[in-house]
């Protein structure tokens, strides 16, 4: 790798990172106060997730695909639990993402980072290291977003007369 591409891979991690906090912050924010019945709750809406399943996949999914982007071993995961995740209280729950968040800051430190390098992903087609780190950001922010939504759904739901 060249010196110039070496200072731009060098960017790219930085911005990454700057990029991990927003969604991170805002599933804290949706799961900060919430009783183990609001991070259970489904919106009445067709295939949507509650608070804890939004949370835990998005975090699980962000450590996965930034060891791909990193070329990192890849962490164990049952991405079906996932979807069926389920906890006792708001401080479990951040204490799981609190940890996951450790482990993805943990590989978007500096080092060295080839955009182009390839990875096989298990059951899927190959992916760059590049795209690995865009998607990763891009599914946090996405599963963030929809979990500060639901948090204002419930919010709105126990306030209701």
């Amino acid at each position: 790798m060249t010196e110039g591409r070496a200072a731009s891979s060098g960017a790219t991690i930085a911005a990454a990172r700057d990029l991990f906090e927003p969604p991170f912050a805002g599933l804290r924010g949706a799961i900060e106060g919430l009783p183990a019945e609001g991070l259970a709750w489904r919106p009445p809406a067709r295939d949507a997730n509650p608070i804890t399943v939004l949370a835990t996949h998005a975090m699980h999914s962000a450590r996965w695909w930034l060891s791909f982007a990193r070329g990192a071993e890849r962490p164990h995961r049952d991405r079906p639990s996932e979807f069926v995740a389920q906890v006792g209280s708001a401080g479990e729950l951040l204490s799981q993402v609190d940890a996951l968040a450790a482990d993805c800051r943990a590989l978007l430190q500096d080092g060295p980072f080839d955009p182009e390098a390839m990875h096989e992903v298990p059951d899927d087609e190959p992916v760059s290291s590049g795209w690995a780190l865009l998607h990763a950001i891009e599914h946090l922010s996405e599963h963030s977003a929809v979990a500060q939504l639901t948090r204002q759904l419930w919010d709105a739901r126990s306030t209701e007369p």
